[in-house]
């Protein structure tokens, strides 16, 4: 008998209800025509108003705050995940502020329109954008396998940071899958302070003894190289670093496991600059209270609460899992000979060097997800559009949390015993206490070959060098790489090169059989998610 499968493990509380909303007319005219020949954009939608309803519910930022202050940090969590879940799936309209005005009476583009100079088109828009608007909804894009996953060539964005546009300036990214980023922003907290606190023992190494001091910056076995240590003053003390030799982070070893270029630390800060591109929506706090920096007639778009439910949402995401997992629940049907074959891709994956980037698992010391973060690198001091986030009561005294190996609220399977398997929930180590994150990754940025490179280099780290994907759900991700240019597995592995090159040159010497089995343990890593009732 098959377990029955729940999309949760709770009952809503009976202080609150979902809010689902009825609603009424369809979408909003988006032309109106001027002078032959010419169509101008919607700047007046006073009779949009009239006979049409904006279809965002916006969430309240003082809510959150007053459940966590009264202590109902269950509720507050649910309350926020509920939001952020409505949120990702609103399908926005005119109202709402989606799209903006990318000239030529257009409100959504795929192509950056930094041509269009006019008064409140593309390249005016503040803050200035890199891409879009290009959807309506957040699952426009994240669609594969199912909602909040992957997306296809189709939903490729097409970026012009630079607002040159030369299109041979222009970058194109690959939608990633949203499985679980909870789990990879705690691992990146934790190993920032790890490797933080070893630029800690070196100043404080020079400031007892003097000269210069050079220490490894290492955490979680996970290398960034070194920093050099000198003294050059005291009372107080005073050290200067050297971090030349400071390699996959950043100077100020902040470790920024989001985008490709591992450029974004925390996942409401990812939010906000995806709602901003990609639908136009833009933050209050992004732009600030009261403006409209995007030409659409619209202010105050998405709340303060807003961000935080969706960022709430998109962290409780459940974690990818394997088909050799599904099996053992009875939800996939495996024969001997592909669980062996499995087993042995997982070691071939091993030996050929693949897991010395793609590292198969990595513990979290504390599986807490704060929001905002109690670290103060992945919280905002400042909001983009000046605010004070404490005033705001986005205040990390009184965050939204969970705990990441029990709280998520989809996945939860219920098997025919009674008993419950939370398969979207990290898994807990032999401790009970530690979070299990197997990632397939190491949230450091590699040199992948100038066969990658792109034709800029938008965060300054290199033109060919990228954050390491985490391989988890990559046999539900299809297609591969940063511009999705690789169709199958095989082509993604060919295209590795720079730190990567002896493990393509060793994947392609082993035999036939064995690189069958590496690519059936990839397969076998999935995005599964338990269909709503």
């Amino acid at each position: 008998m098959q377990p029955n499968v729940n999309r949760s493990s709770r009952s809503p509380s009976s202080s609150r209800v979902r809010r689902w909303s009825v609603r009424l007319g369809l979408a909003a005219i988006l032309f109106l025509i001027g002078a032959p020949g010419v169509q101008a954009f919607i700047f007046d939608l006073s009779l949009v108003r009239v006979l049409e309803l904006p279809m965002a519910e916006h969430a309240d930022q003082h809510e959150f705050y007053d459940l966590v202050v009264a202590g109902d940090d269950e509720e507050a969590f649910e309350a926020a995940f509920e939001d952020g879940d409505e949120l990702f799936e609103t399908v926005f309209n005119a109202l709402d502020g989606v799209g903006a005005n990318v000239g030529n009476g257009q409100r959504f583009t795929r192509v950056p329109r930094a041509d269009l100079i006019g008064q409140g088109q593309w390249a005016k828009h503040t803050p200035p954008r890199a891409t879009g608007p290009n959807a309506s909804n957040c699952n426009a894009c994240h669609s594969q396998p199912a909602d909040d996953g992957a997306g296809s060539a189709a939903a490729n964005v097409h970026r012009d940071p630079n607002h040159t546009g030369i299109l041979s300036k222009f970058i194109e990214r690959n939608t990633p899958h949203t499985f679980a980023p909870g789990a990879i922003q705690r691992l990146a907290e934790e190993v920032t302070a790890g490797i933080q606190a070893d630029k800690a023992e070196a100043r404080a190494f020079v400031c007892s003894h003097g000269g210069s001091a050079t220490k490894s910056l290492s955490s979680k076995g996970i290398n960034f190289g070194s920093i050099i240590a000198t003294r050059i003053g005291t009372n107080p003390c005073k050290v200067s670093y050297d971090t030349s030799n400071v390699t996959g982070v950043d100077a100020d070893l902040v470790v920024r496991p989001f985008q490709w270029k591992g450029s974004v630390a925390f996942i409401r800060d990812f939010n906000r600059g995806a709602a901003h591109n990609e639908l136009g929506m833009q933050a209050v706090e992004f732009v600030g209270d009261n403006v409209d920096g995007d030409g659409d007639g619209v202010k105050n778009e998405m709340t303060i609460g807003d961000m935080t439910a969706l960022a709430v949402y998109v962290s409780a995401q459940p974690r990818p899992t394997t088909k050799l997992e599904l099996n053992e629940l009875g939800l996939a049907s495996l024969t001997e000979d592909e669980i062996a074959q499995i087993n042995r891709g997982a070691s071939k994956f091993d030996s050929i060097g693949c897991a010395t980037c793609h590292r198969a698992r990595l513990i979290l010391d504390d599986p807490t997800f704060s929001e905002p973060s109690q670290n103060p690198s992945f919280r905002d001091a400042t909001f983009p559009g000046g605010q004070d986030p404490v005033a705001s009561k986005v205040d990390p005294a009184f965050a939204v949390t969970y705990d990441l190996t029990e709280d998520q609220p989809d996945n939860v399977i219920v098997r025919p015993d009674g008993s419950t398997y939370h398969l979207g929930s990290l898994q807990k180590d032999s401790t009970g206490t530690h979070g299990i994150v197997d990632l397939y990754g190491d949230l450091r940025r590699h040199y992948m070959g100038s066969g990658l490179a792109e034709g800029i280099d938008e965060v300054g780290t290199g033109a060919a060098t990228f954050l390491t994907e985490n391989l988890w759900g990559v046999g539900s991700t299809a297609p591969y790489m940063h511009d999705g240019r690789a169709t199958t597995l095989t082509e993604a592995i060919l295209e590795h090169g720079g730190e990567a090159t002896l493990s393509r040159i060793a994947f392609r010497s082993i035999s036939t059989s064995a690189q069958q089995d590496v690519l059936a343990f990839l397969n076998n890593l999935i995005l599964f998610k338990v269909p709503e009732d």
